[in-house]
């Protein structure tokens, strides 16, 4: 039975339609292919966390509601996180310190392009740290892909309202 304060409690912003818009962007094999991404964990895990970042940060400069969807995206990156941890055969003792890595590597994005999108960090410098890390790409040109994408990528939350952010239109 559900408590009197649960009952009273507003609910919380559901961010799965945006979520599961932002892993669909991040699925495209464009990314690996033209983008010179690893094909890997940790290469899928940087493409989705730099978007992830990208439209935390354009959540937060709209309206309370999309302020508070922000959370709830974060919320959906972490609870999908733990799943794949637990779906990767991690055990319970190891999947909160792995969970709360991937967390503080969302956080270390939402940081770095903050800064690109405010000019104290340039924009390819933000996508080799955010996206290819310790492993740049022999070509420049993918770096140059993944560039623009992103660019494309944030010109694009922008250019939606914060409704439709929120329920995931986002291309």
């Amino acid at each position: 039975m559900r408590s009197l304060m649960a009952m009273l409690r507003p609910k919380a912003p559901d961010a799965g339609a945006l979520y599961d818009a932002v892993v669909a962007e991040a699925r495209r094999p464009a990314w690996y292919r033209e983008g010179g991404v690893a094909d890997s964990l940790d290469g899928r895990f940087a493409v989705l966390s730099s978007l992830t970042a990208l439209a935390i940060l354009r959540l937060e400069d709209g309206d309370e509601d999309a302020v508070r969807h922000s959370v709830a995206l974060t919320e959906s990156f972490i609870a999908d996180m733990d799943a794949q941890m637990r779906e990767a055969g991690f055990g319970d003792p190891s999947i909160g310190k792995q969970v709360r890595t991937m967390v503080g590597a969302l956080a270390s994005r939402v940081d770095w392009w903050r800064r690109a999108k405010l000019g104290e960090l340039n924009w390819n410098d933000a996508v080799r740290l955010s996206i290819y890390r310790d492993e740049p790409p022999e070509s420049e040109a993918a770096v140059t892909y993944s560039s623009e994408a992103l660019k494309r990528f944030d010109e694009g939350l922008g250019g939606f309202s914060d409704r439709a952010v929120m329920e995931g239109h986002i291309a």
